[in-house]
């Protein structure tokens, strides 16, 4: 197995930047390379951003350029990225080999003469990836033809899950980002305050307590625009009556943390205190549930029998969590990897971290609910957030 070097002398640009010790993503070198060889392959092709950045700290803004990092079972990583890339690649990494396409070439034959130059036979190809179209996965395919593919998805996740104590920190740095984005944006809510401020209020107070780029836009809807999943703010005016919808994931080092809370502009209506009564008390049920040992059924579970027994079976309708860590636009979580879900099965380990958002929605009117970041424990849970989950009357 190879480790990654952090000799720099050869080059002082390398590992500049890079998230991580050399030893953090060496030791994640290792255990993909322990998990090709599981496979019967001869390397692992990474394409998707979150995972090679997990595997060599590899950040930019340009990762809608095709880049692709080759593990192989035996000897160093190699990355491949468009030329215009390659010193943020030595900057962000600790590799030390790092090859280039250029603007105007093919970079799926790019990367079959890559493979071919490293004697490459039986590949476990990762499939999932967000920014490979089927135009380029064929050009890719017939590039690569004569050499053995087989079906590599899921190798890098299933590593993901566990996160180790490097990420932790980062996560929790992250979560305290969130929280004063998410204050900010509470006390910003008033009659007569427009989405856009809310939403100002929130990004700034995220940056300024030291977020980076954040992996999918902030979400801010008022009235009955809260009512639609996933709105962003659009110039609306709050008004007496209104719902409020805030939630964002902030970034440190790529690795996010989320947090939602709901406000209402007055009084709220009898049902809708109600039903944020409800999403606390599943949020709570879920918590309790979240415990190493337990299979990831188990927090949804518990949630959905509080929600079913208080009539609001309709409002809810999706996971109560999902896995975060590393994220990249288009989105600020794992949810692709683990989800908190009826049928789910895998087993919860200390180091997993989630967000649970507890949410009810009478569609096209108003969502209320809370959500936390959880890191789990040897013996429980680390909530990450001390705010107040209540809705807030402004």
């Amino acid at each position: 197995m190879s480790t990654l070097p952090a000799d720099t002398a050869a080059d002082p640009l390398r590992g500049r930047d890079a998230v991580f010790p050399a030893a953090e993503f060496a030791g994640r070198m290792a255990r993909l390379q322990a998990a090709t060889a599981d496979l019967g392959a001869d390397a692992l092709v990474l394409l998707g951003p979150e995972n090679i950045f997990w595997a060599t700290g590899r950040q930019t803004a340009g990762y809608f350029a095709f880049q692709a990092l080759v593990v192989p079972v035996e000897g160093a990583p190699v990355l491949l990225v468009r030329q215009l890339e390659t010193t943020g690649a030595r900057a962000s990494t600790w590799l030390a080999d790092i090859r280039a396409w250029q603007d105007g070439e093919d970079p799926a034959a790019a990367l079959g003469s890559l493979v071919r130059s490293l004697g490459l036979g039986r590949i476990a190809m990762e499939r999932g990836a967000w920014f490979i179209g089927q135009d380029l996965s064929e050009r890719i395919a017939q590039a690569l033809a004569g050499v053995a593919l087989i079906d590599g998805s899921g190798v890098a996740e299933r590593l993901r899950a566990v996160k180790s104590p490097a990420e932790l920190s980062a996560i929790r740095k992250a979560a305290g980002y969130a929280e004063a984005a998410i204050a900010a944006s509470i006390e910003a809510c008033r009659a007569g305050v427009s989405e856009n401020d809310v939403a100002a209020a929130m990004m700034g107070a995220a940056i300024r307590a030291g977020s980076e780029a954040m992996a999918m836009e902030p979400l801010v809807s008022s009235g009955p625009r809260s009512g639609v999943p996933h709105a962003t703010w659009r110039r609306r005016l709050l008004e007496p009556g209104d719902g409020v919808f805030l939630e964002l994931a902030a970034s440190h080092d790529r690795y996010h943390a989320a947090l939602m809370r709901s406000v209402w502009i007055g009084p709220p209506p009898a049902e809708a205190a109600r039903m944020m009564d409800t999403a606390e008390r599943a949020l709570d049920a879920a918590l309790a549930a979240l415990r190493p040992g337990a299979p990831c059924a188990a927090p949804h579970e518990a949630a959905q029998a509080v929600i079913d027994a208080a009539g609001y079976t309709a409002a809810f309708r999706k996971r109560i969590g999902y896995s975060m860590g590393a994220a990249f636009a288009p989105d600020w979580g794992e949810g692709a990897i683990l989800s908190l879900f009826t049928g789910v099965d895998r087993l919860l380990e200390p180091g997993m971290v989630f967000h649970l958002p507890a949410t009810l929605r009478s569609y096209g009117d108003y969502t209320v609910g809370a959500s936390e970041t959880v890191i789990l424990a040897e013996t429980g849970i680390e909530v990450l957030s001390t705010l107040p989950r209540q809705m807030r009357v402004r």
